[in-house]
């Protein structure tokens, strides 16, 4: 059991050359929300908060986390990191219902849930992803095949070509862009790469069902081993059935689902082959582990999704680690100064595998100039 003494918060943002598109809006800069959870014996553990969008989305949440979050948790004696979640979910229930903003407050609660656990798994002397395994899930190694993640249409052959080089094996191509544009870039991608090497799209909810299924025969000759949120993540579950039988691609999703409730229909749906839940963005450590062995469970493929700083890619890189399976650590190929300066322990690629040191927690310690250089609040 351990007191929390303080909660300190980071909002960061990193300027970028090059802005990071998808189908609907784009990033300009790098924002993280950066945690430091201290317990009463001056132990750290450290978090990250989805904040990506809108524009003004991280400062929003920086404030939730320091004006809402944090006064529930200081001088708190945490036992659980997950029964803290569940508290300050419970918590805060009504609150995020009258302000319409149940999202902003789950992406704050995993942020400091996966502090939470960081802090756990350094007291024990662990790494986390040993932590969560217990020895006796799997044969777990610490170590996880990775795919580059993020590719704009524009330049796409080059920035995947430097990644080759950089020991990535497998790589998700974002699509919407309209059929000339998305054809153009899988042809290019395809021929590149071959016809061995792994390659997903991903629409970000661009299509309805009816567009979707006009593309289907567009994206056939890809020979693709996903194609991620070709729907809204509201949209029925009749229309994702539709899609499921008519798609010899399998369907992946995950990122935009909230709630127990909300996985647990998705993945007994049956029309999601692929299952990805935002450690940073809803459930943290807690709600996305019991998400990961639940998918699994039921045959699914879980690939934890992540596009951000380099707290949450290294929270999602333990996850799979104790998960197992045959899913892929998603892995931003864009610049971000977030990235590694958040990870400066990040290992280097092996032949399209991440192997994570044996660093207690999550084996992060944000580099200090970078917190320093780029925090706005």
């Amino acid at each position: 059991m351990v007191r929390i003494a303080s909660v300190d918060t980071f909002v960061l943002r990193a300027k970028i050359d090059v802005p990071v598109r998808t189908s609907f809006g784009t990033m300009g800069d790098r924002p993280a929300v950066v945690l430091r959870l201290r317990d009463a014996d001056g132990a750290e553990g450290w978090g990250e908060v989805w904040c990506n969008f809108p524009g003004c989305g991280a400062e929003h949440r920086g404030r939730l986390v320091a004006t809402v979050l944090a006064p529930l948790l200081i001088g708190r004696k945490v036992e659980d990191p997950a029964l803290e979640w569940r508290r300050l979910t419970d918590a805060t229930r009504i609150l995020a219902l009258q302000s319409g903003e149940a999202g902003p407050f789950a992406q704050a609660i995993a942020g400091i849930d996966i502090a939470l656990w960081d802090l756990a798994a350094r007291r024990a002397g662990l790494p986390l992803w040993r932590l969560l395994d217990g020895g006796t899930e799997h044969d777990a190694d610490g170590g996880v095949p990775v795919y580059a993640s993020g590719i704009n249409p524009e330049g796409a052959e080059r920035l995947v070509g430097t990644k080759l080089d950089e020991g990535y094996r497998a790589f998700k191509l974002k699509v919407g862009f309209g059929e000339e544009s998305d054809q153009r870039s899988l042809r290019g991608l395809r021929a590149l790469l071959g016809s061995e090497t792994a390659l997903m799209v991903d629409a970000n909810q661009g299509w309805t069902v009816e567009q979707a299924l006009a593309v289907l025969p567009l994206l056939r000759p890809f020979d693709l081993d996903w194609l991620e949120e070709p729907l809204a993540v509201d949209a029925p579950a009749a229309d994702w059935a539709r899609l499921a039988e008519a798609f010899p691609i399998p369907l992946a999703a995950g990122e935009n689902l909230r709630g127990e409730a909300a996985f647990d229909a998705a993945i007994d749906g049956g029309a999601l082959s692929v299952v990805q839940p935002d450690v940073a963005k809803w459930g943290g450590v807690s709600g996305c582990f019991a998400v990961a062995r639940r998918a699994l469970t039921a045959g699914r493929v879980y690939c934890p999704h992540y596009l951000g700083g380099g707290i949450g890619l290294a929270a999602s890189a333990h996850l799979l680690a104790a998960a197992g399976g045959d899913g892929l650590l998603e892995i931003d190929a864009n610049a971000n100064p977030l990235q590694g300066g958040l990870w400066p322990a990040m290992p280097e690629l092996d032949d399209g595998r991440l192997m994570l040191p044996e660093l207690p927690g999550l084996g992060v310690e944000p580099d200090a100039q970078t917190l320093q250089r780029h925090r706005v609040a």
